[in-house]
């Protein structure tokens, strides 16, 4: 077993235009000074990062490299959330997604999804260059809005909005093994791949590749009423990424699960700072570590409630507190003998009886 690499910090939520979040190096420090050893890069911000020169220059990758170190920091991995959201669009998203994309390829389908595959193509090229083992991302969806059977789907709805989601999602998974990396899912409500059935079907489409992989976010998980203690027993074997994100459900007569289209505050199910959900992060920790997750443990913030930088300040203690230091010997090799074949036999009563 080891142990979990940690704290990190998804920067995605803190960038914005006012220092000290509007360069990598000032966010990067801050980050540092609330304790945060790693940071998880939201590629999309040219505010922080320059993805098609991280793909190109390996040179870029280390000079990133060398300014975080100086702040003890480190890159977790890189992210491609909003890119692979636009790899697999369904037309009624059409118009409040095309923000993510360039104005270039915006109101034009096709070149956005084009752009989309490209910038993940990018994406597998920098990891490598940074020397990563993991990415991160959303799959996108086609069969989203189908989720619930009403009106009832048409037969072969679903099975082919999987095989397409495969077929485009394929050769990035190819590039990605070409260079050494995990691509990493994060399942997620919105997102074709969103429970632990949702990915399967997906892996089976893609023939099991060994690149298709998750991030394990026990928010989303919890929020649908899923053992996310359980699911880490039975996919550990896929998780390659964490975000240590917190959420609680709280039963309501008026409305469940959907939300009854009311805002964060004010939905039974809704995200929090760490420690002021419902999660229990000492049973995630503890299956993760067992499990050997070789990964990092990153704070991904989102709350209805408190201010984000109280949620950073506090975030990075929290995940501390739950990073088990892996024993080096057992706790009871005090009481350990030597192999004895003969005292074994003896005690096993093998040696009298012919």
């Amino acid at each position: 077993m080891r142990t979990i690499k940690g704290p990190g910090i998804f920067l995605a939520q803190f960038a914005g235009d006012t220092a000290p979040f509007n360069t990598l190096d000032s966010i990067a420090r801050w980050a540092a000074d609330l304790g945060f050893i790693g940071v998880q890069i939201p590629t999309w911000d040219a505010r922080l990062f320059d993805l098609s020169k991280a793909a190109a220059s390996k040179g870029y990758c280390e000079e990133i490299q060398g300014k975080l170190s100086e702040f003890g920091i480190a890159v977790t991995e890189l992210s491609t959330h909003l890119q692979g959201q636009l790899v697999a669009t369904h037309p009624a998203y059409d118009l409040v997604f095309d923000a993510f994309a360039p104005p270039a390829q915006q109101r034009n389908p096709v070149a956005r999804q084009q752009w989309a595959v490209e910038q993940l193509l990018l994406a597998a090229k920098a990891s490598r260059n940074f020397g990563l083992n993991a990415h991160a991302t959303f799959s996108g969806a086609l069969a989203w809005p189908y989720f619930y059977p009403w009106p009832p789907r048409p037969p072969g709805l679903i099975e082919t909005a999987f095989k397409e989601l495969a077929r485009r999602w394929r050769p990035i998974l190819d590039a990605f093994d070409a260079a050494g990396v995990d691509l990493c899912f994060e399942i997620h409500p919105g997102e074709d791949l969103h429970d632990g059935a949702t990915f399967e079907m997906f892996l089976e489409q893609v023939d099991n590749h060994p690149r298709c992989n998750m991030l394990y976010d026990p928010s989303h998980l919890l929020l649908q009423h899923i053992d996310y203690l359980g699911y880490i027993d039975v996919y550990h074997e896929r998780i390659k990424a964490f975000h240590v994100k917190d959420a609680e459900f709280n039963i309501s007569p008026r409305q469940g699960v959907y939300g009854g289209y009311q805002s964060w505050a004010a939905r039974a199910g809704r995200f929090r700072s760490l420690g002021d959900g419902q999660v229990d992060f000492g049973g995630i920790f503890s299956r993760l570590t067992r499990h050997d997750y070789a990964g990092w443990a990153v704070l991904e913030w989102e709350c209805a409630l408190k201010d984000a930088v109280v949620g950073a300040t506090e975030g990075a203690p929290f995940i501390q507190r739950h990073l088990i230091k892996v024993a080096a010997k057992s706790f009871d090799d005090f009481a350990d003998s030597k192999v004895d074949r003969s005292l074994i036999d003896s005690v096993l009563g093998l040696g009298s009886h012919a």
